[in-house]
């Protein structure tokens, strides 16, 4: 139980939709790989990271737009 709760932590929530990434482009391109949806996944948890610490070196516990 314990190793499988750990396993979930390490792990990133998909934050991005695949379908809504090819509706966002469609009129721009045709085809989208399945790992642009994997990066842009990952560039938003850096994004969010970096955030959230940029919140706490300013000693809030509330992200705000400001720190993205």
């Amino acid at each position: 139980m314990e190793q499988n709760k750990n396993q979930k932590s390490s792990e990133k929530i998909n934050l991005v939709v695949r379908s809504n990434i090819r509706k966002a482009l469609r009129d721009k391109i045709p085809n989208v790989a399945e790992e642009v949806e994997e990066e842009l996944n990952n560039k938003v948890h850096k994004m969010l990271d970096d955030a959230v610490e940029r919140a706490k070196l300013n000693q809030r516990r509330t992200l705000h737009a400001r720190d993205l």
